[in-house]
């Protein structure tokens, strides 16, 4: 198994890739994501940009809008935020979700052609490596999503760290992993008075590694992406 990573705000400059992908987005799409199935969502539907995820709510009844603006603020008029904490109290049964956010969301439909795509996370990092490993991937890209100008990205490095440790069979501590997670530029900025939309409880979530059992793949249904 080859391995590659890809940072999603320096495309230019990166090789094209079509086996598998794995989208990671750790502060927070893809915890928000494993929430919400975790809590009984029937089906998660990532959708780039605001106007137009809430268009494909309108389409669809009984379903909620969660997702987020650049820097983390609740999307306007959405039920949610791109918020796990919050969706931990949440019953989701039955319910779809219509998920935008400024990066995670991004990635997937920049890569929802190849082959094999999955939104990672450290809560089901465990869980997609052995995914992967099932689906007899030979080429994985790690596509990270957080390093931007003002911001190192490290909360997703680490998982692609250890994801692909996992995936050689390695001895992989999570420990340093989830610590990681929280010393990233934007791990710092949770629980802090400048940040009142980042809560701690969300990065207590987000740097559990391994809270669920199940991946999240990502395949295209009709004109969507969708994760089930």
């Amino acid at each position: 198994m080859r391995f590659s990573r890809i940072y999603l705000n320096r495309l230019q400059n990166q090789p094209p890739v079509d086996d598998t992908v794995v989208v990671i987005d750790v502060l927070r799409s893809f915890t928000t994501a494993a929430v919400a199935l975790s809590r009984g969502a029937k089906a998660i539907y990532p959708v780039e940009g605001v106007a137009a995820a809430a268009a494909l709510a309108e389409t669809m009844p009984d379903s909620l809008l969660v997702g987020a603006v650049v820097g983390g603020d609740p999307a306007p008029g959405f039920d949610f935020g791109n918020s796990p904490a919050a969706l931990m109290a949440a019953d989701l049964t039955g319910r779809n979700i219509v998920m935008s956010t400024a990066a995670g969301v991004r990635g997937l439909q920049r890569f929802g052609g190849v082959r094999r795509l999955f939104a990672g996370s450290l809560v089901c990092a465990r869980a997609t490596a052995e995914a992967i490993r099932a689906a007899g991937a030979d080429d994985v890209c790690f596509v990270i999503t957080g390093d931007w100008i003002d911001r190192d990205g490290d909360e997703d490095i680490a998982c692609a760290d250890y994801l692909e440790a996992l995936l050689r069979g390695e001895a992989a501590d999570p420990g340093p992993i989830s610590r990681r997670v929280r010393q990233s530029d934007f791990g710092r900025r949770f629980g802090t008075a400048a940040w009142p939309n980042l809560p701690a409880a969300d990065l207590d979530l987000a740097a559990q590694a391994d809270l669920f059992d199940f991946a999240l793949p990502v395949r295209r249904e009709r004109d969507h992406l969708v994760i089930r």
